[in-house]
């Protein structure tokens, strides 16, 4: 994976490969760990997608398939509070998808929380050409509804922009909707969520709050994949960020998104 214009090199290999199997340690035993920032720092762009890169390479080997990307940090409000000025992303993988009428045990996750989105299905490999934003468009086959249930292997959230990049963009699960849209039947960018927990809603939201439009993430996303290496392709999912605030999960219970003009989509909790 090259690294990108603007950034500078990762500290050292050792303490890229030591965070990389802080992490890997931590999702293969369920115990959360200390942040990763003492290694690789807290900002080092470079050297924290070289953590990421390090276990996505690891479970590849082991037989996962990349499925798409996430987009995450797509909030103004959320880039203040970890002091960042840019997106960041994580890889998605087959293992990770979920569907929305199959129960997900919590023992799964360490300490999950979840966010209605956009996602996008990609029609045609955003590789070449300038990745503007009327390509972009183009190159998407539909719009569905999301869920994506973020986690961190890092204890009690206690993460900065280097420790959420390293543990693969705080990556958990997703689920998507049933309803499929074309971009020429819907308009990302004015959609309204709902977000509910049982019955209780737990975050609101627009289109706009996803870094002033969805579609404008996922052209930061194509951009910034190419310059990694890693450019997206066609058939992939793209989780495109956050409509509005996330929500913890701490028990059993049903959570159900409505999205205007992509209906719903819902994922059931269940503990053991």
């Amino acid at each position: 994976m090259s690294t990108p214009q603007g950034t500078s090199l990762p500290t050292t290999t050792d303490a890229v490969t030591v965070a990389a199997e802080r992490l890997s340690t931590a999702a293969a035993t369920s115990t959360p760990c200390a942040p990763v920032r003492d290694l690789i720092g807290a900002d080092d762009v470079a050297a924290a997608y070289a953590v990421q890169e390090r276990i996505v390479t690891a479970r590849i080997a082991a037989g996962a398939s990349v499925v798409g990307r996430k987009i995450g940090l797509t909030s103004p409000a959320v880039q203040q509070q970890l002091g960042v000025d840019q997106p960041d992303f994580g890889v998605l993988f087959d293992d990770m998808r979920c569907q929305g009428s199959t129960p997900i045990p919590l023992s799964l996750l360490l300490q999950p929380k979840v966010e209605a989105e956009i996602a996008f299905v990609l029609a045609d490999d955003l590789v070449d050409g300038p990745l503007d934003d009327a390509q972009v468009r183009a190159a998407v086959d539909y719009a569905v509804a999301a869920l994506e249930i973020v986690d961190s292997r890092i204890a009690v959230w206690d993460i900065t922009f280097g420790d959420t990049v390293a543990d693969n963009g705080s990556s958990g699960l997703f689920v998507l909707g049933a309803d499929r849209r074309t971009l020429d039947s819907f308009d990302p960018v004015a959609a309204q969520m709902q977000m509910l927990i049982d019955d209780t809603e737990v975050s609101t939201g627009t289109g706009a709050a996803c870094l002033g439009d969805p579609l404008r993430a996922l052209a930061w996303l194509a951009r910034t994949a190419r310059e990694f290496g890693q450019p997206l392709l066609a058939g992939q999912v793209i989780l495109s960020g956050a409509l509005g605030p996330m929500a913890a999960i701490d028990s059993a219970g049903t959570v159900r998104a409505d999205i205007t003009g992509l209906g719903s989509v819902t994922a059931t909790f269940t503990q053991e």
